[in-house]
């Protein structure tokens, strides 16, 4: 799925298994960039509904254009309520690369 251009919002929500497949590649080509890793997550909110996301959180759409904006680097319990309310798990895995 190409994020860069719009994606209706009704796609990206019927189709879990895609939107978990492709947040995980944009954190893989992340690596340890914690602002392009807030930007990667930034592009599927957008996708999801900002309003939404902002009601689901209890944060401000400006608040999280700006944390989502990929121009800094936002607290962890910020990206923990995005992801819980994308109906998303933060998951661990072993570095199979080293």
């Amino acid at each position: 799925m190409n994020l860069s251009t719009k994606t209706p919002s009704s796609s990206l929500k019927e189709d879990s298994e895609e939107l978990v497949s492709t947040l995980n590649r944009m954190l893989q080509s992340a690596q340890n960039d914690a602002a392009e890793i807030a930007a990667a997550l930034g592009r599927i909110a957008k996708n999801y509904g900002m309003s939404r996301l902002a009601r689901e959180t209890g944060l401000s759409r400006e608040s999280l254009y700006r944390t989502l904006s990929g121009q800094c680097s936002p607290e962890f319990s910020t990206i923990l309520k995005i992801i819980r309310a994308l109906n998303l798990n933060f998951a661990v895995t072993e570095n199979s690369s080293k």
